[in-house]
């Protein structure tokens, strides 16, 4: 295949300390699965072969506005992760910010649902950059990486979606998403990807 690298964006989902970092959220409560930690240094190729051929990187990260009274947390969030707290996710700290070894990004989005679209800026700035292609890798595949790309489907962006490069807590959930999402999106390794980007520079 053939892109733009002008054209083209890598968006990650979701890698943050709260969610990688054994200080983090997740990590404090042994919430973590190997295929997740091991994604920052797969991505971190394909990010540095984007920007060499003259695209960006965007971060997408999952918030929790704090409120009066704590985080203002879904019901099914709260439901599901109750040892999240006041100050995980909170814009401007150590949980919310990028891993250290993506960063830094061009542009960050705070989200605070699954899509990195959903109520966020980034549709601004993808119009405003003239991208229309994104290269999509995070966590977990069956959460925010899927809503992203279902939702950029919506939108008549170009997407691949990174195999490796995103994960899930159950490799089962992570191959079953992949392969729901064979209508929606192109798929292919970092590896592959890096090939790509090196050929279109």
């Amino acid at each position: 295949m053939t892109l733009d690298p002008c054209k083209t964006a890598l968006l990650t989902i979701d890698l943050q300390n709260d969610f990688l970092h054994p200080e983090g959220a997740y990590g404090r409560a042994g919430q973590t699965a190997p295929a997740i930690t091991a994604l920052p240094a797969r991505i971190a190729p394909v990010r540095d072969a984007l920007r060499a051929a003259g695209g960006v990187f965007v971060s997408a990260q999952f918030t929790l506005v704090p409120g009066p009274d704590g985080p203002l947390i879904a019901p099914h969030l709260a439901k599901l992760r109750p040892f999240l707290t006041t100050g995980d996710f909170a814009p401007g700290g150590f949980g919310h910010d990028l891993v250290d070894s993506l960063k830094p990004a061009d542009f960050t989005v705070e989200k605070v649902a699954y899509s990195a679209l959903y109520q966020t800026r980034l549709e601004y700035i993808l119009r405003h950059l003239g991208i229309d292609t994104l290269i999509v890798g995070g966590i977990v595949t069956n959460g925010g990486v899927a809503s992203t790309l279902r939702d950029a489907h919506l939108r008549g962006l170009h997407t691949i979606v990174l195999t490796d490069g995103c994960a899930a807590f159950r490799d089962d959930v992570h191959d079953a998403t992949l392969l729901s999402l064979a209508s929606v999106t192109e798929q292919m390794t970092c590896a592959e990807a890096v090939a790509v980007l090196k050929g279109a520079a």
